[in-house]
């Protein structure tokens, strides 16, 4: 055995004990024990023993309980205190339960009586402890491993947010240019900035898309949609680039095709053109041909799409490596063709996802052929036929944008984003209006509201100073605002679009934005467009009134409250939440329950509150104050005004037994909505 496998043997035991014959009698049981090597350092005071159990080199401490000045047990104490992570045995001269309880209370993992030791007993409680130990170090290994991931996701969205949005404007701004007549004798130079920022953001797609599969947090947006148009859309996609290089693109049917299928438009489409272009790519002359048919190998049916080229093949020794990250078929073209390795594994990856596999077949000098297959969903009650693929039978999306109507409201911190989100929606024929942040973003919508001109939509970008879209839309909701709100984003880590739709996003776009889904989704929401609601009519109207002090907020509703409630014989609630805007949103529900409102927006103002005025029907107290506990104050505010029925908000469930022992009789989960309300004042 080589000496490094054998210190990997080694056992390092750090021996505090200052008496000798102890020492020896330790060693001695020590090396009793079989199959273990022991290095032995041994100090005889509490100093050097503290200095070497800091630096957590040694696998395991025997700790002496009598050292001198300092006895074991402060020494464990001042060891764990310290950092250290070796598991510590305490050693007593006798039995005394006390000591021993408080060994274990100050982080030994075991103690041995001396008097009472035997070999059995010594190494049973040695192997305990070095399996702690081990187990402790594969857990810290994970907790490592963990915070690495979390970390790299971090970094992944940021670099996702960061990257996207400049595309954004790259490729927008560019399709305005080409779009324009008076810009026809720069068109190409204005179509190689497109394609290179296409290619551009076909690789960060790329990059991001593997290192979601390596993390386990991909997923798929499946849906049922028409086969022969996507298939025909795919070929039109496709034709240009074979036409460019002088080769016939071919598409046909083998058999009897699902009128609809489902399954992951965008991923499906991602690796078709990416199996096709790198046809084309590697094909000097001839032909690419796209043979699509249903085939059951097993018990299951699937979708098979064959793509056959006459191109330069592949070497039998390449074949098992092209589906592998990184990898690309070089020496057999000249590095001309551009890429980053990428394209067929996240393929193979996605494939996997959507049920089916990707095989290949290659003969060099004379061609290839990729032969993927994909579960189209169940197909029992979907009909089947012959398809033609006419081209003509299915406009492209170009052609089919149809004139908007409607009021829209784009609200995106960068101006030429914001601008450029705008001069499309105007393309559609959309009146705009812009907002920077999420709070002017409220102020425009409530504002709009009360002159009973509403926004018939809202684009929303996610990440903004002040208020983020998140934020912005949660205030919204509680404010029983229905208007449709997009959220436009380019964060598409796993789980943000379901984070976003939880929230109240009725669409999501991802950056940078594609014209056709963007005119798709508005068309969707201004079908269906709400209309105001009569209670949100009545915050609005409140909303002019209510005074902005946000250390006194009594909110005044005789002229907005159709009840006409006198504010004199209204019933008080007095309000302690110390977020601002949260505090003013329920004061304006409140208000438009016929509630007189005082706010406090910490424990001090609220006992101030409280002290000077006791005649209170309700309290709603925040469970988390900057400068205390809600329950805590809730007992003292109860004791102060016995009538008033406390309730405790908070942004977790709390049960009623977790309320007994406290003033609160019931709880509120944020966010608060009128309905929440008006059924806890039901109650009373």
């Amino acid at each position: 055995m080589s000496r490094q496998a054998m210190a990997k043997l080694i056992t390092r035991i750090l021996l505090v004990e200052d008496n000798e014959d102890d020492y020896i009698l330790t060693c001695d049981y020590l090396q009793q024990m079989p199959n273990h090597h022991f290095a032995i350092d041994w100090v005889d005071n509490s100093n050097e023993a503290l200095t070497l159990l800091k630096t957590n080199t040694h696998n395991i401490c025997l700790l002496g309980y009598q050292l001198g000045g300092l006895n074991g047990l402060a020494v464990l104490k001042q060891a764990s205190n310290g950092g250290c992570t070796v598991p510590i045995i305490m050693l007593t001269g006798q039995t005394n339960t006390a000591v021993d309880n408080s060994a274990l209370d100050a982080g030994a993992v075991d103690y041995l009586v001396k008097s009472e030791l035997t070999s059995t007993l010594f190494n049973r409680s040695i192997r305990y402890a070095l399996a702690r130990k081990d187990i402790e170090n594969k857990r810290l290994e994970r907790i490592k491993a963990e915070t690495t991931s979390r970390s790299k996701d971090k970094f992944l969205a940021h670099l996702s947010h960061e990257l996207r949005t400049p595309l954004t404007s790259i490729l927008g701004y560019t399709e305005l240019l080409l779009s324009d007549d008076n810009n026809k004798k720069i068109q190409p130079e204005l179509t190689t900035i497109l394609n290179n920022g296409n290619h551009l953001l076909g690789l960060l797609n790329n990059v991001l898309d593997l290192s979601k599969i390596a993390a386990g947090k991909f997923e798929l947006n499946n849906k049922t949609f028409s086969l022969e148009r996507f298939i025909t859309d795919v070929y039109t996609l496709m034709s240009m680039a074979a036409q460019n290089k002088g080769l016939s693109l071919h598409l046909s049917a083998r058999s009897v095709l699902p009128v609809q299928i489902t399954a992951d438009t965008l991923r499906l489409r991602q690796i078709l053109i990416n199996i096709i272009d790198n046809a084309i790519k590697f094909t000097n002359q001839g032909s690419v041909s796209i043979d699509v048919y249903l085939d059951s190998p097993s018990d299951k049916t699937l979708l098979y799409f064959s793509i056959t080229d006459t191109g330069v093949g592949i070497p039998d020794t390449l074949l098992s490596t092209i589906f592998k990250p990184f990898e690309q078929v070089q020496d057999i073209v000249s590095r001309s063709e551009q890429g980053t390795g990428l394209g067929l594994s996240i393929c193979s990856e996605l494939i996997k996802y959507m049920g089916g596999s990707i095989t290949v077949e290659s003969t060099l000098a004379v061609g290839s052929t990729f032969i993927v297959s994909i579960d189209p969903g169940q197909l029992d009650n979907i009909e089947q036929k012959n398809f033609s693929f006419k081209p003509s039978d299915y406009k492209l999306n170009t052609q089919v944008l149809s004139k908007l109507t409607g009021k829209v409201l784009i609200v995106d911190d960068i101006d030429d984003i914001r601008r450029l989100i705008g001069y499309t929606c105007r393309s559609f024929g959309l009146d705009v209006s812009y907002g920077n942040n999420g709070q002017q973003a409220i102020t425009k919508i409530v504002s709009a509201y009360q002159s009973d001109t509403p926004y018939d939509v809202v684009l929303m970008d996610i990440h903004m100073p002040v208020l983020d879209g998140k934020k912005a839309i949660s205030k919204l909701r509680t404010m029983n605002i229905t208007t449709p709100i997009i959220a436009i984003t380019a964060a598409t880590m796993q789980g943000v679009q379901k984070e976003l739709y939880d929230l109240g996003f009725n669409e999501v776009v991802a950056k940078p934005i594609d014209k056709h889904e963007l005119h798709q989704k508005l068309t969707k929401q201004l079908i269906n467009r709400p209309a105001i609601t009569q209670s949100f009519r009545s915050i609005t109207k409140a909303t002019a009134q209510a005074d902005n002090n946000p250390n006194n907020i009594t909110v005044n509703n005789s002229t907005a409250n159709k009840k006409h409630i006198d504010n004199n014989a209204a019933e008080r609630v007095l309000l302690i939440e110390d977020d601002i805007e949260a505090a003013e949103v329920t004061a304006l529900l409140l208000n438009n329950l016929g509630k007189k409102v005082q706010i406090a927006h910490n424990v001090k103002q609220a006992q101030c509150i409280i002290t000077m005025d006791t005649n209170w029907q309700y309290m709603l107290v925040d469970m988390n104050l900057p400068d205390g506990n809600g329950l805590e104050l809730s007992t003292e505010l109860k004791v102060k005004s016995p009538d008033a029925m406390i309730t405790i908000v908070s942004d977790h469930k709390i049960f009623s037994q977790d309320l007994d022992g406290f003033g609160a009789s019931n709880s509120l989960l944020k966010p608060i909505n009128l309905t929440m309300l008006q059924q806890l004042f039901n109650k009373s």
